[in-house]
């Protein structure tokens, strides 16, 4: 059916790494237009925060521990989401140890303080991960470049459909990951940047 597939099609397009990954990029780019930093930080961001998460959870997939890179068995996302908090602890300390511009490490603290949110929270119930990165991606946005980006709310709505039209998530659970993705990157991120 064409609404399960567009379905689908977003829950790609839209997925948490690709988020994350894209957005440590923004975050790096736009930290790289002050004097003498280089625009390029946000990559080691994304390897650490997307890149080797989902290395490990596509060998899961492979191995056949885990049925999809979506993870939609509560149980089997703790390993995976533990995984997530120490790559980003690593990024952190490495990241903070060569001198990384504020934004960046902000960004990557947020997204830790995020898994940790989800982790705690897995243990019960499957909070949509993929529409708390929606709603976090788009809080950062409206952080770096203002109300204009308000523009992005959409987007973590349609993230939210995606996950209930494919029955992945309740809505309830949709719009309790959006909250909580939304209030940690609209507060983390702007402390500590």
């Amino acid at each position: 059916m064409l609404w399960d597939r567009t379905a689908r099609i977003v829950t790609e397009i839209l997925a948490p790494a690709v988020l994350v990954a894209t957005l440590m990029l923004l975050v790096g780019w736009h930290a790289g237009a002050a004097p003498g930093v280089s625009r390029w930080w946000g990559l080691p961001g994304a390897l650490f925060a997307a890149g080797l998460p989902m290395v490990y959870v596509l060998r899961g997939v492979r191995r056949g521990k885990l049925t999809s890179h979506h993870i939609p068995e509560r149980e089997h996302r703790m390993v995976p989401l533990a995984v997530g908090v120490a790559s980003v602890a690593l990024g952190l300390i490495a990241l903070i140890l060569l001198g990384a511009p504020r934004d960046v490490v902000a960004l990557l603290a947020a997204g830790g303080t995020g898994l940790l949110v989800y982790t705690a929270v897995t243990r019960w119930w499957k909070m949509s991960i993929h529409a708390g990165v929606a709603a976090g991606t788009s809080a950062t946005l409206v952080t770096l470049y203002g109300p204009l980006l308000l523009l992005t709310v959409p987007l973590v709505v349609l993230a939210g459909w995606a996950r209930v039209r494919l029955s992945a998530h309740t809505t309830a659970q949709v719009v309790a990951g959006a909250l909580v993705g939304a209030v940690i990157a609209g507060s983390v991120f702007p402390a500590l940047r």
